[in-house]
């Protein structure tokens, strides 16, 4: 598995008191790639960042207490994470961008369109959910007791290996459990005031309950729907898909999504 990071496109923007990281890659429109709960850019788009970057221009970012931007000691939710892409795309004087969002990543992402919608031409929702219901009961019993040790390794070892510090990990962890226990199912309406052109995507194996995301996409006005063979990221070489084949067939899909001309 190649996940080695060799640009030197790094840089931090101080957004609503954070000082967050980001990489721009490529040229063309913008694409804002927000990673998943306990990850960072690489970790969740590592292997797929760079056939985006040929055609567009993707800005990868690390949220809250997430890879190589710090925390700033107050909880993390999906409403100030959408808030602090936000303030970063004004920050890179950028108008309008697409958005592609997986798991936890796809609610910050849908909370960007909810809360900023100005600034989202279209959106890429993958793994991703709006209300507790999108889980079966046990990923909640779970979410109950889950201690750092119940952090898939991966993860672990890729947030490390960027920065080494312990305590920094165990503050993602607590960030990302706090925000999962305390969530609370947004409203309809919500989900329908997301009227740019939206892709929903999800594997056929997915954590997420398949009947869930059937019903995101018919909230949507103006989505369309893609469910893949395989399970939570696989589609998209997520760190954890362990095949590493190269064959990620969401690429072509998102691909085709964005390219097309708006109706």
């Amino acid at each position: 598995m190649d996940m080695t990071q060799t640009n030197t496109a790094g840089n931090y923007a101080v957004v609503n008191g954070l000082k967050m990281y980001y990489e721009i890659h490529g040229e063309g429109f913008p694409l804002v790639l927000v990673h998943g709960g306990g990850s960072d850019i690489y970790v969740t788009f590592g292997r797929v960042l760079s056939t985006f970057a040929k055609k567009h221009k993707v800005i990868g970012v690390d949220l809250q207490a997430h890879g190589r931007t710090p925390d700033r000691g107050v909880p993390t939710s999906f409403e100030q994470d959408a808030d602090d892409i936000a303030a970063l795309l004004k920050h890179l004087d950028i108008k309008q961008a697409d958005i592609m969002g997986f798991s936890n990543g796809g609610n910050t992402a849908m909370q960007l369109a909810i809360r900023h919608p100005q600034l989202v031409h279209k959106i890429v929702i993958a793994s991703s959910f709006y209300k507790r219901s999108g889980f079966d009961s046990w990923f909640w019993d779970f979410m109950k007791n889950a201690t750092l040790d119940s952090m898939p390794k991966p993860l672990q070892e890729a947030f490390l290996a960027i920065n080494n510090d312990q305590a920094a990990l165990e503050i993602m962890h607590k960030r990302d459990l706090s925000r999962m226990q305390a969530f609370e199912d947004w409203g309809d309406d919500a989900i329908r005031s997301i009227t740019m052109p939206a892709l929903v995507i999800a594997g056929d194996k997915d954590v997420i309950r398949p009947e869930h995301t059937l019903e995101l996409y018919r909230m949507l006005p103006d989505a369309e729907l893609c469910i893949l063979p395989g399970g939570h990221g696989d589609y998209i070489g997520e760190i954890e898909d362990v095949s590493g084949d190269g064959g990620y067939p969401a690429v072509p899909i998102i691909e085709a999504f964005l390219t097309k001309a708006k109706a």
